[in-house]
């Protein structure tokens, strides 16, 4: 995977996952990968196999010099836009790393405020390695939060779809009603509320 020229010392790579499902919470993570422990097969997580992805996640967390998973809640995305959501989530999952970082590398075309020189790389989950290793936390803790979910509300598929708004997830919508954590401010949802 070609690197971009980045500046010298420890720069972090940063993504997320779970900005356009219907619900659960917007998960971050922000990666230092050590260039003496590299990591063979990273990759934009929707690119990757479920397998592939938990494998990954495994070698990424033992082999990072640092890395933090955080979130923000769906109230959290409600009150603030997903958007404003998402950089806090990311800001939290920066705050978290066991070692400060000298700069940093997001995913996507905007940065979060942070305390340190930070670059938005579009699609770069698919470019940069450490951004690749981001995506890959960001995506396993998510799709396990789901899992848990689903175990409280069997009845939306959140094991199938992930909280994302597909047919299966609009037919129990329309069945169900809202659960506690559906975002409200998301226009399926909100249209379901207002039918009740």
């Amino acid at each position: 995977m070609p690197e971009l020229i980045i500046p010298p010392g420890l720069v972090c790579g940063i993504d997320e996952a779970g900005r356009g499902p219907l619900a659960g919470t917007v998960v971050a993570a922000a990666v230092i990968l050590d260039p003496l422990r590299p990591i063979v097969g990273l990759n934009d997580s929707k690119k990757l196999s479920e397998k592939k992805r938990d494998a990954l996640a495994v070698l990424i967390r033992e082999r990072a010099v640092a890395w933090f998973v955080a979130s923000a809640s769906v109230e959290e995305i409600d009150r603030l836009n997903i958007l404003h959501a998402t950089m806090l989530a990311m800001q939290r999952a920066v705050a978290g790393l066991s070692v400060w970082p000298t700069g940093a590398m997001v995913d996507g075309n905007r940065c979060p405020k942070l305390d340190v020189p930070c670059e938005a790389i579009v699609k770069g989950d698919g470019k940069i390695a450490s951004i690749a290793a981001a995506s890959i936390l960001a995506k396993t803790v998510r799709d396990a939060e789901m899992l848990d979910l689903h175990s409280q509300y069997p009845m939306y598929g959140f094991d199938r779809h992930m909280g994302y708004p597909t047919a299966a997830h609009f037919k129990a919508l329309e069945e169900h009603g809202a659960s506690p954590v559906h975002r409200r401010s998301f226009g399926p949802v909100a249209r379901q509320l207002s039918l009740l």
